[in-house]
């Protein structure tokens, strides 16, 4: 059983900073990627940025320059630092990851979601 928790969402006003954290347990062999999606009401969920094993990141193109993803030393654990916030940042923010169980193969795993909202 795998658990992914997130900390860190609320209520900011823009241009505003958060610092969102998420810590995957369990019976885990080993993480293979881990990442922040998120989704705001009536679009589809879409990816924030992600981290892989092999340290290369990714962003979309909406936060470039103003979000920052990082891995914790024990490498379980992911953060999303969000500087210069705006509205349109605001949205359920989920931890997901890539990794695989003991005795078992790789799966995606899910957070339960953390909400950001930026006010302007």
């Amino acid at each position: 059983q795998v658990q992914l928790v997130e900390s860190g969402g609320g209520l900011v006003q823009a241009g505003g900073s958060l610092r969102l954290s998420c810590a995957a347990s369990g019976s885990i062999f080993s993480i293979n990627a881990m990442g922040w999606y998120r989704q705001a009401p009536g679009k589809q969920r879409e990816l924030v940025a992600d981290n892989t094993s092999g340290g290369s990141t990714n962003y979309a193109d909406s936060v470039k320059g103003r979000f920052t993803i990082s891995r914790g030393n024990a490498k379980n654990t992911v953060y999303l630092q969000m500087n210069s916030l705006k509205p349109e940042d605001t949205a359920v923010y989920y931890c997901a990851a890539d990794l695989t169980v003991l005795g078992g193969g790789a799966h995606d795993y899910w957070g339960q979601g953390t909400q950001v909202t930026v006010s302007s």
